[in-house]
């Protein structure tokens, strides 16, 4: 279904006006739950109206240019590469299409020559980002700082351009040792870094026009960070027996002789947390198989891989919407809201009972009712990319305790973990059960300033490459035209930030923040405002990045075939609605390791902290 003009129903408009006037004076978290429930629901609608932007090239005739017939096999499976997801538009989504925007595209040119890079990223990463003591989330554990990576790795990622004349130089600060470890004497002052990838698909057509970017990954939320976006990647996971992936006599996924990493469909920034729930979920497809096999057992191999592969990705996305994000936002609120966003106002009971009752997106949920690009054809967003930088989630050790004892078994680096080493964590001595359990049982960082990582500061790939992520993450949301914080929340129409003090609670951070900028609130970069702001009351970040969060999350389930018009008993089977229906996280983790049981035992959100059966030791 091509995208429509959007327009909000005239009783949402009046809603939404109502609630303009309350949150002058009471934003939405500071209403009682209903309230608050609606106000999220009049916000969601505005910014479905108002804040979805097409960035492909215009039709000359306004039209999408014609297609061909979609294959057989793409009306009831997804395709590799996300294609065919929309049958009238067929690159919608898919591999290499184009990311879209949140802000209007005017707003969305990058600033120029010594603007872009006012003031330095690097020295808005050592003073304002630079890790000092271990910030903890001790609502959360550590298991939900891998998922968010894997769920990423599901739905985006761009293309660096290699290196070149071009490459951005960052000056450096006097003192900054990352020049110290240069032996070429003309980089010993400067950090290089590459540019993004240029669009391929630019033409004629968009001169003059913003500069567009496209995704490496499909833009549906098609469980690709375990099955890859292409065949031939996808070719090297498969048995081709019932259907399955491959696993080891250990039940462990292979691993890659020539890279030392796991052999899965998106292996990049690897390490022990992903090389778990990669296998977790390689395991939950080869469970759906054979029940499969047990339910329809004259299917082929194709049929059974296909069929599994649907109901895995819907049962992560599952996972995500009514367990992860409430474990992150932890407000009542959204507790009730992302709940609904699944199962509707009618509640998981009543839909566990009664099913669907209509095809009310408000009543029953989005999966299931009819698909809805609204304002702008489906595609993931550069700000949703940019709101999803969490990389202060991540800890600086991890030490792994026996689940049996509770007895510390090692305490590893993350670079001790990471990359090639993932593989060596699990040994004679450490058992899976182990790994997972320390995960169950740690704390994540804080998405807040002086929190970031400092390995992740001077990151050594193994291809040699030496990286600094929070100057890359700044220089990043800049280069590729994101607004500025203060101009990112006008286009919401949230209010400016007048001031540094206003900002942020932490009264040495504003005085920090407002050295680095020279005083200029105005030219605060996202990041940096977004990790600063005070966030609503249970929140594992800011209420600025939570409006895209609103706006997107529902999207990519809403324009997604496969979780509304096609979300039925026909396309995935009865036995994978109920598969899906029936499981989530907490279920999927004790099917495939019942060792697990104490641990998880009374445990609400398997996101947040389990019990410790034994006293560490």
């Amino acid at each position: 279904m091509p995208a429509q003009k959007f327009r909000r129903t005239f009783r949402s408009r009046v809603v939404g006006g109502t609630y303009k006037v309350i949150n002058r004076f009471l934003p939405w978290h500071r209403l009682p739950v209903a309230l608050g429930a609606f106000n999220l629901q009049a916000l969601r609608d505005e910014l479905r109206e108002k804040n979805l932007y097409d960035t492909n090239t215009p039709a000359a005739d306004g039209a999408p240019p014609p297609s061909d017939p979609p294959p057989p096999r793409a009306l009831y499976t997804r395709t590799d590469d996300g294609s065919y997801n929309d049958l009238s538009d067929p690159r919608m989504g898919c591999v290499g299409a184009r990311f879209g925007r949140n802000m209007p595209l005017e707003r969305t040119y990058p600033e120029e020559g010594d603007a872009l890079l006012t003031p330095s990223p690097r020295a808005v990463s050592r003073r304002l980002m630079t890790r000092e003591k271990f910030i903890p989330a001790s609502t959360l554990n550590l298991l939900a700082a891998a998922w968010i990576q894997f769920q990423v790795h599901d739905w985006f990622a761009h293309s660096s351009s290699g290196g070149g004349e071009d490459d951005f130089l960052l000056d450096l600060e006097k003192g900054d040792p990352w020049g110290e470890k240069e032996t070429d004497p003309a980089r010993q002052h400067r950090m290089r870094i590459p540019r993004t990838a240029q669009d391929p698909t630019r033409c004629p057509a968009d001169a003059g026009r913003p500069p567009t970017y496209v995704n490496r990954n499909s833009h549906w939320w098609d469980g690709s960070a375990v099955y890859g976006c292409d065949a031939r990647t996808l070719a090297r996971m498969r048995t081709y027996v019932d259907g399955k992936l491959k696993v080891d006599e250990k039940r462990r996924l292979p691993i890659d002789p020539e890279t030392g990493i796991a052999v899965s469909g998106f292996t990049d920034n690897w390490w022990i947390g992903l090389a778990l729930l990669h296998t977790l979920f390689t395991l939950e497809h080869n469970a759906i198989c054979e029940s499969l096999k047990l339910k329809y057992p004259f299917w082929d191999d194709e049929q059974f891989f296909q069929k599994a592969r649907l109901i895995n990705a819907a049962l992560m996305a599952k996972i995500h919407t009514i367990e992860w994000t409430p474990g992150i936002l932890g407000h009542p609120t959204l507790q009730v809201g992302m709940n609904a966003v699944w199962y509707g106002a009618f509640t998981q009971y009543v839909y566990k009972v009664f099913g669907r009752l209509g095809k009310s997106e408000g009543l029953s949920g989005i999966p299931g009712s009819p698909v809805n690009h609204h304002a702008a054809p489906y595609s993931l967003t550069e700000e949703f990319v940019s709101v999803y930088r969490m990389h202060p989630l991540i800890p600086d050790e991890i030490e792994i305790r026996s689940l049996s004892t509770g007895k510390l078994l090692k305490s590893l680096t993350f670079p001790e973990v990471a990359f090639q080493n993932a593989a060596g964590v699990i040994d004679d001595a450490v058992s899976v059960e182990d790994v997972l359990y320390t995960f169950g049982i740690s704390h994540p960082g804080a998405i807040t300033l002086h929190n970031y990582p400092r390995f992740l500061q001077e990151l050594n790939k193994p291809d040699g490459t030496r990286l600094d992520l929070a100057s890359i993450d700044i220089l990043r949301d800049r280069e590729r035209g994101v607004p500025r914080y203060n101009e990112f929340r006008r286009h919401l129409r949230m209010p400016r930030v007048k001031s540094f003090e206003a900002l942020t609670e932490d009264r040495r951070w504003a005085r920090e923040i407002k050295e680095v900028y020279g005083g200029d609130i105005d030219r605060v970069d996202l990041m940096v405002g977004l990790f600063a702001e005070n966030p609503p009351k249970g929140f594992g970040f800011s209420d600025t990045a939570f409006r895209i969060f609103l706006l997107m999350a529902g999207r990519r389930l809403k324009s997604d075939r496969f979780f509304t018009d096609d979300y039925t008993p026909e396309v995935y089977t009865q036995l994978g609605m109920d598969w899906i229906n029936g499981n989530g996280m907490s279920s999927v983790l004790l099917r495939h390791y019942p060792e697990l049981t104490p641990a998880l035992r009374g445990v609400r959100n398997p996101f947040a902290p389990w019990k410790r059966p034994y006293k560490d030791s």
